[in-house]
């Protein structure tokens, strides 16, 4: 596999960046190539921490970075040599099969639904964000790509979501959610209901509507919903969890009663057991799909060790061939509705 790494993206760039590279090149097997694209200098400095490079680690450099705050398509035109721009060009010229940033995430998206381009089969491109559950992690999309949607385009979602579940998160028969304000059948909007509509009449393990509280309680494998709503819901449980961590904290200083309780659930491995399952760094990063390649699109404040399992989940993408089997699946799926009506 050959992956193209945004050096210069996220809060940590290219500190972080630079050590989950590294780290995945002498972890990793099946790594051909890793393109570390950025400031050669900046590169280089943190690179040469590590003593001997890797061997598949190759510098390219970009003289500009695209910020947090930049407008996406104002900056995509006006930085054509960014580090994000450069690193999504590998892509489309074949010279590399994926891509992460852990930098702008509208950038990213733009960057490569402008250049890659989406499937031939799909009209937009969708988030897929993991979250975990009281049981198993679940697949939410979209989490922030394409805010105005059709409600065949929440279809084709879906279905990119069955294919993430069954090939990265190994689960054999996924459930599908659509993501409403009640269970029935009967609620939503005019907008969900015409997508309740096609989804039961897919091949699809569509299980019906479901509610927020669903996601958390595991009733679901793979919940769809337009981008605004899926930006909203990621962003509010990223909210709870740090809250529920700043709790924790207060609680267990604040008397020596509660240190020793902490002590214990420390000793037990409870904290760790907990913190590994709501670790979204354990996923590496949330993938675009829909796009012809792979893109893996990392949160900001991304670590070493997100940055490790995004190579990680990017290599399994193009060994599982995913795009292929997005496409298969949407083709079957449209293809039965069409026979249906």
């Amino acid at each position: 596999m050959r992956i193209a790494i945004d050096a210069m993206g996220g809060d940590f760039a290219p500190r972080e960046i630079v050590k989950g590279a590294v780290e995945a090149a002498r972890g990793l097997s099946g790594i051909e190539k890793l393109y570390l694209v950025g400031d050669e200098a900046a590169v280089q400095a943190e690179l040469s921490k590590y003593g001997k490079k890797p061997e598949c680690i190759e510098i390219l450099h970009a003289s500009e970075v695209i910020g947090m705050d930049e407008s996406p398509a104002l900056a995509l035109r006006r930085k054509k040599d960014s580090s994000i721009m450069q690193a999504v060009n590998l892509v489309k010229t074949g010279e590399a099969d994926a891509i992460f940033s852990a930098g702008s995430t509208g950038a990213a998206v733009a960057a490569s639904t402008l250049r890659l381009r989406t499937l031939d089969v799909v009209d937009r491109p969708a988030i897929a964000t993991v979250l975990p559950s009281l049981d198993h992690p679940f697949v939410l999309l979209d989490a922030g790509a394409t805010t105005d949607c059709t409600a065949a385009m929440l279809v084709e979602f879906a279905a990119m979501g069955d294919i993430y579940a069954k090939k990265i998160l190994n689960i054999q028969k996924p459930t599908v959610g659509l993501l409403s304000i009640g269970g029935e059948d009967a609620k939503g909007s005019k907008f969900t209901k015409e997508a309740f509509q096609l989804l039961e009449s897919s091949p699809l393990n569509f299980i019906g509507n479901v509610e927020s509280h669903d996601l958390f309680e595991g009733k679901v494998d793979v919940a769809v919903c337009d981008g605004f709503v899926g930006n909203v819901v990621l962003k509010t449980s990223e909210s709870v969890s740090h809250a529920m961590g700043q709790w924790l904290k207060e609680a267990f200083s604040s008397s020596l009663v509660r240190k020793v309780g902490a002590g214990i659930l420390k000793m037990s491995g409870a904290f760790s057991e907990i913190k590994e399952k709501v670790d979204p760094e354990a996923y590496g990063g949330a993938p675009l799909l829909g796009v012809k390649g792979v893109c893996i699109i990392g949160h900001g404040s991304s670590s070493s060790y997100a940055v490790y399992n995004a190579i990680r989940v990017a290599g399994t993408a193009i060994e599982q061939k995913l795009n292929h089997l997005i496409e298969e699946e949407i083709n079957v799926i449209f293809d039965g509705n069409e026979q249906s009506e």
